[in-house]
């Protein structure tokens, strides 16, 4: 195998693309004693931005409420560049759907829990998430959704 076959996967930066805090309802919401719902839903975007080079983000919204009133909304997301080169096209999905979120996760969780935290809220840790699982079961899903041919 020649040296400009080798197959290349770097991490180029890691950094926060986006962070976002509302809380609408303080400074009353810091009085309230009910303890919030909270929503997480989590998302991985994954787009190339130069030859061999690709962007990989992994978003989270939290949402705490108590009743209808929100006590604080979070919008965070976590990108890297990776150097992706010379690996079959079948392992391209994996990678940038499974082992790069797996990198920039843990950096998206301390992110997270810093802004609630500095917001004056007690922290959110993010749960421990399977990535494989999730990008199987995103597989699993656009192949339902993909169109059948039906031949009579």
């Amino acid at each position: 195998m020649s040296d400009d076959q080798t197959p290349v996967f770097q991490i180029q930066r890691i950094y926060l693309k986006e962070a976002s805090l509302e809380q609408p309802n303080s400074p009353a919401i810091f009085l309230e004693q009910q303890q919030p719902s909270v929503d997480i839903q989590l998302g991985v975007e994954a787009k190339g931005v130069a030859d061999g080079v690709y962007e990989v983000a992994v978003a989270a919204t939290v949402h705490t409420k108590i009743g209808e009133r929100t006590v604080f909304l979070v919008e965070c997301k976590q990108a890297g560049i990776f150097e992706i080169r010379n690996l079959p096209q079948e392992q391209m999905g994996p990678i940038m759907g499974i082992a790069c979120p797996q990198i920039i996760y843990p950096y998206l969780r301390a992110n997270v829990a810093d802004v609630i935290t500095r917001a004056g809220f007690p922290p959110v840790h993010l749960a421990e998430i399977n990535f494989q699982a999730m990008y199987e079961q995103q597989q699993a899903q656009q192949q339902d959704d993909a169109p059948r041919i039906v031949t009579a």
